[in-house]
């Protein structure tokens, strides 16, 4: 009998739910609105091993996508619950996905015009070299400039290029070449001439004018001597560098790369206002135009640090989901390649040479100090074990003066540690920003510039960073190296120089796990980016890269995969 009557109350309740609706429409209006809550995914993506990125759950087989974010991941039913009529279902046949790779560092307007120029990555011969410039010569007219970058000494033994390599047919054309690192570039005779370069030029402060021993200029300009040539080249037009963020954006999203942190045409000898050019004339155009491809996070040269305070007060830390403004950025330094990086000891091929600090201590702690205070992030450039001191040793200071925060102080490179650095970047909270790639140029010249010990005791501390806790971001320093997450993950979980049987420090070498992080939720915390980017979590931007394997357990084995679609918001990208 009871359970009679149980049976006859539910529709009569039900009867009485509804007649009390009609008579309350706008009760009617919340119930249906309860209903219809739950929100309808634009995309499912299933049947794949999705690496997400978040410890809670670090795989799923498939993943939701709403009005470009990431709604829900999980096993194919649970996602499945939010597709309805219209929803795109990608079926990824059981590869891997991975989330959208952030290059922590990179210039990238700079790289997208040297595309345009003479490119001479990767040449090995002296022959080589001229021919490309001979090429050039052939399709520049008279009193043009001709410029070009990327190449690397210690490619082809390590004999410094001349102007007397070019000088004989290049009569009617200066020459302004960039070395890889960009902290050495070479002019012809003609661009000397035409800059007033001479043997009784005097070095400028934190420059060298590379000399003869008979004291002409040998063409090859270090550090700040490079302005001696570089101010004087005419300015690439608007339109020119435009083009160049569309060629870098198209070679970024092909690599997996969803999001750089672009530190702009800031080089030591070069003008701070070309940063601020390219926001104004690139990026805030691209923005509003809705021609951004890729996200980018600028950092701007420190020494404009209150122009930045003032753009932030103004518009806050983002154009958009597109263009997010990070903070300031300086150097302390040169590069291991130039012979220009800081160290306590000289170099073995250049005994009188401890390298060249590019900027008074006082200077650059006074600009941290205000930067900092004013409430934005500082990175700066450290190659050479005493130079990543020097700025471990500024940044305690600051710290100490301004009070505790959460600033994620950032050393970019660190590529030469003393001992015991690797436990202060974890002690001080710092990001050690990174770039494995350069280990495979570096390799072979480090011990000849630094004596086995010290390369092999202080290189690329990948691991030691690591298990001190510090934050490492990854990175390529493009065009200085390829702009290539894969090929850097790679590197730092093998260490293995092309033309090498063996890992270089194989205690450094780290897990699929770590490399990737590096490149993704690692990356995005270093530039407070970790609300909406790095990993693929509900309610962040859905940037994703979709990988040729099929295995999790192979590409960790293999360190080898390509990319197959790369998508940002949840929108193929690429190809």
């Amino acid at each position: 009998m009871n359970s009679l009557l149980m049976l006859l109350s539910v529709p009569i309740a039900l009867l009485s739910i509804l007649s009390f609706c009609f008579l309350h429409p706008t009760y009617f209006l919340g119930w249906k609105m309860l209903m219809s809550s739950q929100q309808v995914a634009d995309l499912v993506v299933r049947n794949g091993v999705i690496y997400t990125g978040d410890d809670s759950l670090p795989f799923a087989e498939s993943m939701a996508v709403a009005n470009g974010r990431v709604l829900r991941v999980g096993n194919h039913s649970y996602v499945q619950e939010l597709a309805s009529y219209g929803t795109e279902v990608l079926d990824l046949g059981g590869k891997v996905v991975v989330p959208g790779f952030i290059d922590s560092h990179v210039h990238f307007i700079p790289g997208g015009l040297q595309m345009m120029q003479v490119d001479l990555r990767g040449v090995n011969k002296k022959d080589e070299f001229i021919r490309r410039i001979k090429d050039a010569v052939q399709s520049t007219k008279q009193g043009s400039w001709i410029l070009g970058g990327g190449w690397n000494n210690d490619l082809w033994g390590g004999d410094l290029p001349a102007a007397s390599w070019i000088d004989d047919f290049t009569p009617f054309n200066p020459v302004w070449l960039l070395r890889t690192d960009g902290h050495m570039g070479l002019a012809n005779s003609v661009a000397l001439m035409l800059c007033g370069v001479t043997n009784t030029t005097d070095d400028p402060s934190e420059g060298t004018i590379r000399r003869t021993p008979d004291g002409e200029p040998t063409g090859l300009l270090i550090e700040s001597a490079m302005s001696l040539v570089m101010s004087q080249i005419p300015e690439d037009s608007v339109d020119d560098r435009r083009e160049a963020l569309l060629r870098a954006s198209n070679l970024a999203l092909s690599r997996g790369v969803t999001t750089v942190v672009d530190v702009g045409r800031y080089y030591p000898g070069t003008s701070a206002n070309l940063s601020w050019e390219d926001f104004s004339d690139v990026y805030q155009w691209a923005d509003s135009m809705s021609k951004m491809k890729v996200r980018v996070c600028l950092f701007f040269p420190m020494e404009t640090w209150s122009r930045l305070v003032d753009v932030i007060n103004k518009i806050g830390h983002a154009l958009s989901e597109w263009v997010y403004i990070g903070g300031v950025k300086a150097f302390a330094d040169g590069s291991l390649g130039s012979n220009s990086a800081l160290f306590y000891e000289p170099y073995v091929d250049d005994p009188n040479n401890y390298g060249q600090q590019v900027i008074e201590s006082d200077v650059l702690f006074n600009m941290t100090l205000e930067s900092d205070l004013s409430g934005l992030q500082v990175a700066i450039h450290a190659i050479g074990d005493k130079a990543n001191d020097l700025i471990l040793n500024i940044y305690d200071s600051v710290t100490s003066t301004n009070g505790w925060r959460d600033r994620r102080f950032r050393i970019e490179h660190a590529q030469h540690l003393a001992m015991g650095t690797p436990d202060r970047f974890g002690k001080q909270r710092l990001v050690a920003s990174m770039q494995p790639d350069h280990l495979l140029d570096d390799a072979d010249s480090a011990s000849k510039k630094l004596g086995k010990d010290r390369a092999d005791n202080g290189s690329y501390l990948f691991r030691s960073v690591l298990e001190n806790n510090a934050l490492v971001a990854f990175g390529s320093d493009w065009p200085v190296a390829d702009i290539n997450p894969l090929s850097g993950i790679k590197t730092a979980m093998r260490r293995q120089p092309p033309t090498w049987e063996n890992a270089w420090i194989p205690s450094e070498c780290i897990s699929l796990d770590d490399a990737i992080k590096a490149y993704t939720i690692s990356a995005a915390r270093a530039s407070f980016l970790d609300n909406d980017l790095g990993s693929l979590s509900p309610g962040k931007l859905a940037d994703f890269v979709i990988l040729s394997t099929h295995s999790w357990e192979e590409f960790a084995e293999s360190a080898s995969a390509s990319i197959t679609a790369t998508y940002i918001s949840g929108v193929r990208a690429y190809p």
